[in-house]
């Protein structure tokens, strides 16, 4: 009982890192209808950018990695915003779709020939100590990357509903147009929305990197898994990519344990699977009414 225990709080760390990516992926489809193919790299470059600024340029770690959530920002953010999204989208989804598979494509390219193609060490936040609850052993990490990432998703939360500028986020995402004639600046909240998903890649980056290294290819699994969780839990609301990142991380440890750990990478397609076939919208979604 124990060992279960201890996997649940392990896969609920893990996946609230995950949640993290997948909010980012549903604010960015609420507010300009923008599929993100390449969230995986978002999450990946910050990781690389903390070792730019403390190992390359010499910063202490405690400045590197809050300059490196700025840098996030205005990156993954701004530019991207400015200057893959409103170019393309014009044009449709399926060009944006194209166009953001082919930005994660250069960025883990970038990585890899300008910084390292092999993993690098990550320095971690906490002491790598343990505590026993329960009869359990949890590591101090988990338990921080849990309250950390949920602390984030929860500060978003009471943003959006409890400032004037959250609710002109929600307003603007539920329907741009009267949200413009009751005098909302629809462009600059499509941009806060945006600089928000670089804020929250680069949290989940700095969270995770130390369990997997930082490596260029990080991007093509954690872009899949927050791609699944999003549509798991429903693409359409923030609390469904909480559910389902949680959901999944819950999964990928049990199924390493009790399963295979040959297998568990297939078991959240699976899961993908199952909920498509008998609640499309997710399990916390609501459906989307579309006139043909």
């Amino acid at each position: 009982m124990s060992e279960f225990f201890q996997l649940i709080v392990s896969g609920l760390s893990t996946g609230s890192i995950y949640a993290l990516a997948a909010v980012g992926f549903t604010l960015l489809w609420q507010a300009s209808q923008t599929i993100n193919f390449a969230q995986g790299e978002f999450v990946m470059l910050p990781a690389f950018l903390v070792l730019a600024l403390s190992v390359k340029l010499g910063f202490p770690l405690w400045l590197a990695m809050p300059l490196a959530i700025i840098l996030a920002v205005l990156i993954l953010g701004v530019l991207f915003k400015r200057l893959v999204v409103e170019p393309m989208i014009k044009h449709g989804t399926l060009p944006l779709v194209i166009a953001t598979i082919a930005l994660g494509v250069l960025l883990k390219e970038m990585v890899k020939e300008f910084y390292s193609p092999l993993g690098q060490p990550f320095p971690s936040l906490f002491p790598q100590d343990v505590v026993t609850i329960f009869g359990a052993v949890i590591s101090i990490p988990d338990i921080a990357n849990f309250v950390i990432a949920m602390g984030a998703i929860v500060a978003l939360q009471l943003f959006l509903g409890g400032t004037r500028t959250g609710r002109s986020m929600q307003a603007t995402a539920q329907n741009p147009d009267v949200a413009q004639i009751l005098g909302v600046d629809i462009k600059r909240m499509v941009l806060y929305t945006f600089m928000i998903n670089g804020a929250l890649a680069a949290i989940a980056s700095i969270l995770i990197t130390p369990i997997y290294l930082a490596k260029f290819s990080n991007g093509e699994t954690l872009g899949l898994i927050a791609f699944i969780a999003a549509i798991v839990g429903g693409f359409n609301q923030i609390r469904g990519a909480l559910v389902g990142g949680l959901l999944i991380g819950i999964i990928d440890n049990l199924s390493a344990t009790y399963v295979s750990a040959e297998y568990r990478q297939a078991l959240p397609l699976i899961l993908l699977i199952v909920i498509i076939l008998i609640r499309p919208q997710g399990l916390l979604g609501t459906s989307e009414g579309r006139t043909v």
